[in-house]
């Protein structure tokens, strides 16, 4: 695909966004962009009615590509704002764990992140409904994983050794679930450590969960792990393993409403929602225009 000659891009920045060793992202993208004849405009998220403000300036500026310059939470907001729009994302991974960029193969290195922004392939691809309000294009989970990424919000310490301390404290802690999912083929009843709803593969660690996934077949996969140990979850997050089939089943659906007996953790894209009994999800189905790395 050829590149317009002048492209008008807005870059969303969340300036709280991944760890202490953070990238100077403004200077860094107009170091980039020094002699080039492409314009752009920089919106910074300060948390106070973002989704509303970020609405506001793409209507104003009409962007043609709209770069999301943070982690997962960060890239659905801004993509909320795009779905079903004749207007490209991008990503710049920002975050402290960057799942969606893992997913993508989208590199850290900031010319090189920037170099797939300007020359990658863009592609439609499908994003998850959750609860009729929030947009899930990567991962959100019930129980282990959800109260993992709880621990590891109120923690002070970062990257893996902050996540792996954590695991220890949820496993000690862990609990089953009786849930009931009703998709749009089947009802399922199980008890389970963890439910999955999957639109990629892999979490920001590199954990292999869903090796079904794919972000443009118009489906999502249910994983319930009905099994979970401290083995098992080495494996996972060390060694990038998939789980043991044993314990482990997947289902697909284009939509899906999970049902708890008791309220349980729930995060959607690395964020935590808190405890919740109901979960409804649907499929969107191609509505997200994403740039991707050339292959």
């Amino acid at each position: 695909m050829a590149i317009p000659s002048k492209l008008k891009i807005l870059f969303v920045i969340n300036p709280v966004s991944g760890t202490k060793a953070k990238i100077a992202w403004e200077p860094a993208i107009r170091n980039y962009f020094v002699n080039l004849q492409h314009s752009f405009d920089f919106f910074l998220l300060d948390g106070k009615d973002d989704a509303t403000s970020l609405k506001y300036w793409i209507e104003k500026l009409q962007p043609e590509r709209v770069i999301a310059v943070g982690g997962d939470g960060t890239i659905s907001l801004v993509a909320e704002q795009l779905l079903g729009k004749n207007i490209v994302m991008g990503i710049l991974p920002a975050g402290s764990a960057n799942g969606m960029a893992k997913e993508l193969d989208i590199p850290i290195d900031v010319n090189e992140a920037l170099d797939i922004i300007l020359n990658g392939v863009i592609k439609p691809c499908d994003a998850i409904r959750i609860n009729d309000k929030e947009i899930c294009l990567h991962l959100s989970d019930l129980g282990f994983n959800a109260q993992l990424i709880k621990y590891f919000d109120q923690g002070n310490l970062r990257g893996k050794l902050g996540y792996f301390l954590k695991v220890f404290k949820v496993l000690w802690r862990k609990r089953l679930m009786n849930v009931t999912i009703q998709t749009n083929k089947e009802e399922i009843k199980r008890r389970a450590f963890m439910v999955v709803i999957a639109n990629a593969s892999k979490y920001g660690t590199g954990a292999l969960i869903n090796p079904e996934g794919d972000l443009d077949d118009g489906l999502f996969e249910i994983v319930v792990v009905r099994r979970i140990n401290f083995i098992s979850v080495l494996k996972m997050f060390l060694q990038f393993k998939r789980f043991n089939p044993k314990k482990v089943e997947l289902f697909r659906a284009e939509s899906a409403v999970f049902t708890t007996t008791k309220k349980t953790h729930f995060q959607v894209d690395g964020e935590y929602l808190g405890r919740v009994s109901n979960v409804k999800a649907e499929i969107l189905k191609s509505q997200l225009k994403l740039i991707l790395p050339s292959k």
